[in-house]
């Protein structure tokens, strides 16, 4: 098996200045932003997964520390469970929105590198696929549940920053839709999709409940019937976790849905 041909200098150097960029935007948010910190704590699960001593480590190095304080897995985990995604693709956009806007040439440039560099191809690659597995209309339901008024507008930001580097990565390369090479990793997800979406609803209604004790859920009245005999089991297994500091239920909830929503996308767990 012969080597790849080495990278062209030209397109080392436009990978470098790309790097600075996304380097740039993603401290500009996480670390910069005022409204990141408590948007990203609203938002995600990331407080309650902390407190249930899940991992075989505590979720932050320093307990009263902010995000710089996580470690990798919960942060990348938080982010996961909502299918937003995050830490995987910001940056990505505005450095191609960059060297494009610079020279359109670079446009083709891009599209070489795509074809003629496997390293860049399979970062490629792989940002792809996480967007597949992801679903802006889940984070924005977690946003309307979780998120306050005054940060709405910040998460609607942040997915209008999703939809335009999920563009702008088809764009270079050469893709219609997501994940057109491998259709058969395509059509895996998309079988399980249905099942981890409504897991993802079922979350969202926990976490809720947890943060807002008042709330409630009404069953629809052709729906009572046929979940009596399941909430009478479900009563009988809430008496096996009686030490939760929940409400009954929630906490055992909260950990099923994460750990199946976490063995469906296969990226975290």
């Amino acid at each position: 098996m012969n080597p790849p041909i080495s990278p062209k200098p030209e397109w080392r150097s436009l990978l470098d200045e790309m790097a600075i960029i996304a380097t740039n935007e993603y401290r500009s948010i996480v670390f910069q932003e005022p409204r990141f910190v408590e948007y990203f704590r609203l938002a995600t699960p990331e407080l309650e997964y902390g407190r249930m001593n899940i991992g075989s480590r505590p979720s932050k190095r320093k307990p009263s520390g902010g995000i710089e304080s996580l470690r990798a897995i919960p942060w990348i985990f938080a982010w996961t469970q909502t299918r937003f995604h995050l830490p995987v693709w910001l940056g990505f956009g505005a450095a191609f929105k960059h060297v494009i806007a610079k020279d359109i040439r670079n446009l083709h440039t891009l599209r070489e590198m795509y074809n003629g560099w496997p390293f860049f191809r399979v970062t490629i690659d792989l940002i792809e696929m996480v967007f597949t597995k992801g679903n802006p209309g889940i984070a924005f339901l977690y946003d309307k549940l979780l998120v306050s008024s005054e940060l709405l507008p910040f998460g609607a930001q942040l997915r209008e920053n999703y939809e335009e580097t999920k563009h702008l990565l088809l764009q270079v390369a050469g893709h219609k839709d997501l994940l057109e090479g491998d259709p058969y990793l395509k059509q895996r997800l998309r079988l399980r999709d249905p099942y981890i979406t409504t897991l993802n609803v079922c979350q969202a209604y926990t976490l809720k409940r947890i943060r807002d004790p008042g709330y409630h859920v009404t069953a629809r009245p052709h729906l009572l019937k046929e979940t009596d005999e399941s909430i009478k089991s479900a009563a009988e297994l809430v008496k096996l976790n009686p030490t939760s500091e929940y409400g009954p239920g929630l906490e055992d909830t909260l950990i099923i849905t994460r750990k199946v929503i976490a063995a469906g996308l296969q990226n975290t767990g």
